[in-house]
């Protein structure tokens, strides 16, 4: 990953495109990214893959753009992500189910929040 990081920072340094990596210009670019990727699969699951990888690569050099103009390790803040959803999303309560962890029943039949 670091490597695919320095390739990114030297792309846009030899272009002087970080005058407009804002983060709020980085975070409307990955939205405007994923929106692109959603049309991939607007009218049908029938996807052109070239298109899919096009897009989602965009959301992944925005987000990495980003994490590296807010001095944040895509390493870290990854796994303290998965760690949250670890607690959050116990193999008991979630395995096979996409319930959202907020909506869990505990075994008394009262909600956990």
């Amino acid at each position: 990953m670091k490597e695919t990081i320095i390739r990114i920072e030297k792309f846009n340094n030899e272009r002087d495109w970080a005058q407009f990596h804002t983060p709020d210009n980085l975070a409307k670019s990955i939205a405007i990214e994923a929106g692109e990727l959603l049309e991939c699969f607007q009218w049908s699951s029938d996807y052109n893959i070239e298109k899919v990888t096009d897009e989602l690569a965009d959301i992944f050099l925005y987000a990495t753009i980003l994490a590296s103009k807010l001095n944040l390790d895509i390493d870290e803040i990854v796994n303290a992500k998965i760690s949250r959803n670890e607690n959050r999303y116990p193999v008991t309560k979630s395995k096979g189910n996409s319930i959202k962890y907020t909506e869990f029943v505990d075994e008394d039949n009262s909600e956990s929040i």
